[in-house]
């Protein structure tokens, strides 16, 4: 059996579930653009380019996994973790467009799935997961390579298991939903080793020189103090 890539074709899921895919995609850019809104500032607006340009130049470097497969960065991890939740699912949003309307990266019809999947999906868990580590592990060097990590290593399959319930739903081959099951996730559990690695040195790396830059610490970085200058006048004066 061959391994369906990431980028779902057309055709490969049936017209009802594409259409709705269409739907709930749409109604996910919009939740996203709503909050975004209230997320970029002056540190994340620019930041959110410059990930949205390194994800595009990632996923178009592909690296081996088995048995002749190969594996890209998703990137929805690593750019919820730098950019939030709302302008990091964006950012991979724009990447899957760009891709589908210039590469023919993914068929038109299936756009709205391979938003869901590579987009929403991989935003969601990735922030909740990293949100969750930093929660119980603090702000420290460690805990943030750790919650990359673990952010971008599970994001990957997650997303295949969304794309293995939308097969199942209507897929229009003849492959058992449980052989594809076994297939997307054993294969992207690998892709997703590599994943993990290179959000987490990439996050580290932009932590150790401008921790105020990762957006998924912020809360948990110490507040400057504020200190006034002794103005007191000066005996004699």
């Amino acid at each position: 059996m061959r391994v369906v890539a990431m980028h779902a074709p057309d055709g490969f899921i049936n017209a009802p579930v594409s259409a709705i895919a269409w739907v709930i995609a749409i109604a996910g850019i919009a939740l996203c653009l709503w909050g975004a809104r209230r997320q970029l500032d002056e540190r994340t607006a620019p930041l959110a380019g410059l990930v949205a340009v390194f994800v595009f130049a990632m996923q178009m470097i592909n690296f081996p996994v088995a048995a002749g497969t190969s594996g890209h960065l998703l990137g929805g991890a690593l750019a919820v973790i730098l950019v939030g939740p709302f302008a990091g699912a964006l950012a991979v949003t724009v990447v899957v467009i760009v891709q589908a309307l210039l590469f023919a990266d993914g068929g038109l019809t299936a756009l709205g799935i391979n938003i869901i999947n590579m987009a929403l999906v991989t935003a969601v868990v990735g922030w909740y997961v990293f949100r969750l580590v930093v929660r119980l592990a603090g702000g420290s060097k460690p805990a943030v390579f750790a919650g990359a990590f673990l952010a971008g290593f599970i994001s990957v399959p997650a997303s295949a298991v969304a794309f293995v319930i939308e097969y199942a739903i209507g897929g229009t081959g003849t492959i058992e939903v449980g052989t594809v099951l076994a297939a997307m996730v054993g294969v992207h559990l690998l892709i997703g080793l590599g994943e993990g690695i290179i959000t987490a040195l990439t996050v580290v790396a932009v932590f150790l020189a401008r921790p105020d830059l990762v957006y998924g610490v912020r809360d948990k970085l110490p507040k400057p103090e504020l200190r006034t200058a002794n103005l007191s006048t000066p005996k004699g004066a």
